[in-house]
């Protein structure tokens, strides 16, 4: 089993998550480009109790069921976080080796940026996935 280790740009907040990822995917939403400041957001979700999170971490609502997590030092944004859900999706640049993201699909496309080519042949969604 793949263990998933990282934390933000100043060391305060570390993590870590030993089991399997649920999925791995990228969204290009414009909630998740406005809450990282890039054109996507590449994650890895996990249930939230796979993930330990050492140090203090603020948190701010980015949408009723979705609640961010950022270092209230540097300003890292890690992680986004549905409770009712249990699920915490953790940013693959906050990884310490950002290579073990293997993503699976691009979601949110209808809100893509026109300059992002998508050509690596995974499956895209102009919304949220299927389920399943």
């Amino acid at each position: 089993m793949a263990r998933y280790e990282g934390g933000c740009l100043c060391g305060a907040v570390r993590y870590r998550a030993d089991a399997a990822p649920i999925n791995e995917r990228i969204c290009h939403c414009r909630l998740c480009q406005r809450a990282i400041g890039a054109a996507f957001n590449a994650r890895v979700l996990f249930r939230i109790d796979d993930v330990t999170i050492e140090g203090t971490l603020a948190t701010a609502d980015s949408s009723p069921d979705i609640k961010r997590g950022f270092c209230p030092s540097c300003g890292t944004t890690m992680f986004s976080r549905r409770d009712a859900a249990g699920i915490m999706g953790i940013t693959t640049g906050s990884l310490d080796d950002p290579s073990a993201f293997k993503p699976q699909m691009h979601i949110y496309t209808a809100s893509k940026q026109a300059w992002v080519i998508l050509d690596d042949g995974l499956p895209q969604y102009e919304g949220a996935p299927p389920p399943g």
